[in-house]
């Protein structure tokens, strides 16, 4: 079989790249769904979602890059996030991954994610001299997404992996009136589901620690509210990692220093890069820092955490310009 894997690994990189590229017009701003642009997770959002980094927890690879969870040394992994996101959003999520059959066949993680948007003051059309009427009640939008990944080695370098999930919008009803009683209203339900799918492979070179991955996310069919189509933003990635400490073995065995670029193309907006860098003491403490260019309001990313016994707690703090700074927790637990 290993000597079949470097042909597959082959036809299987090249379906990525053209799944990538079978809806990559240039359209950019015309995307829905953001809310799963979002890195969820504290140690992701440190790195500034460099999704080439070993994950130090599996089930996050679910966000990220979902070969990674063939990864797993635990038999259970349990994650919660919090981030508090800009304009008073909140993003709820979890992810869990297990190892059936001790993880001969696979492994398996579920993901999580719920947005909050608060409470906005609803309006209708009215003719009068203000153009609208308040409504009884205020909106309140959400979203959430509900995942199922599987990730599988097959070789003692190649792995793959994949998620579909259930994503979902309601951005609230619509109501429409012809006078200011109220009179004659038709109400929109501006709710929609669709089906997404993430795809991920990761190659160990065995020059040390160094690892190309490749992923693809959000991928899906066209979807629309009341009269405007739009796609999810899909994103195609391809990056780079090593721990940095393998090149001098004195040190590796106390410290690491982990550093990963990506190269994302995005559908949403022009392509950028993602740097990831992590630093880590006897595997317990971890000071994180990441940066992405090509953007206006956010650029770099700052974290840290701590893990012992099966317990992982972290931070991360991201300014974000002339909005409010995003900070991200969470907290893990693995035997």
């Amino acid at each position: 079989m290993n000597r079949k894997i470097p042909n597959f690994m082959k036809i299987l990189l090249l379906g990525i790249i053209l799944l990538s590229q079978l809806h990559a017009e240039d359209k950019l701003a015309q995307t829905g769904f953001q809310f799963l642009s979002v890195m969820p997770d504290a140690r992701s959002a440190a790195l500034m979602g460099a999704v080439a980094m070993t994950p130090g927890y599996y089930s996050t690879a679910l966000w990220t890059n979902p070969s990674y969870l063939a990864d797993m040394n635990t038999k259970l992994e349990i994650m919660a996030n919090q981030a508090e996101w800009i304009a008073d959003i909140n993003y709820y999520s979890m992810t869990t991954a297990f190892l059936p059959a001790n993880g001969r066949y696979g492994v398996l993680g579920l993901s999580m994610l719920y947005v909050d948007y608060g409470n906005i003051e609803g309006t209708i059309i009215a003719e009068n001299e203000l153009g609208y009427l308040e409504m009884n009640e205020p909106i309140k939008p959400s979203a959430y997404a509900v995942g199922l990944g599987y990730a599988i080695r097959l070789s003692d370098r190649f792995t793959v992996g994949g998620q579909i999930k259930l994503t979902d919008q309601n951005l609230g009803p619509a109501v429409r009136s012809l006078s200011d009683a109220g009179n004659d209203q038709n109400v929109d339900n501006n709710e929609v589901s669709v089906l997404a799918f993430d795809l991920g492979t990761q190659y160990k070179t065995g020059l040390k620690s160094l690892v190309f991955s490749m992923s693809v996310r959000n991928f899906s069919r066209e979807v629309k509210y009341a009269m405007e189509g739009f796609q999810l933003p899909l994103t195609f990635n391809i990056g780079i990692s090593m721990n940095l400490l393998d090149l001098y073995p004195g040190a590796s065995g106390t410290h690491s220093l982990v550093l990963a670029a990506d190269a994302a193309h995005p559908r949403s907006y022009p392509e950028f890069v993602q740097l990831g860098a992590e630093y880590s003491f006897l595997s317990t403490f971890f000071l994180r820092i990441g940066y992405m260019s090509n953007r206006a309001e956010e650029d770099f990313s700052y974290g840290f955490g701590f893990r012992k016994f099966g317990l992982g707690v972290d931070y991360a703090y991201t300014p974000f310009g002339v909005f409010d700074n995003v900070q991200r927790f969470s907290i893990n637990f693995s035997f």
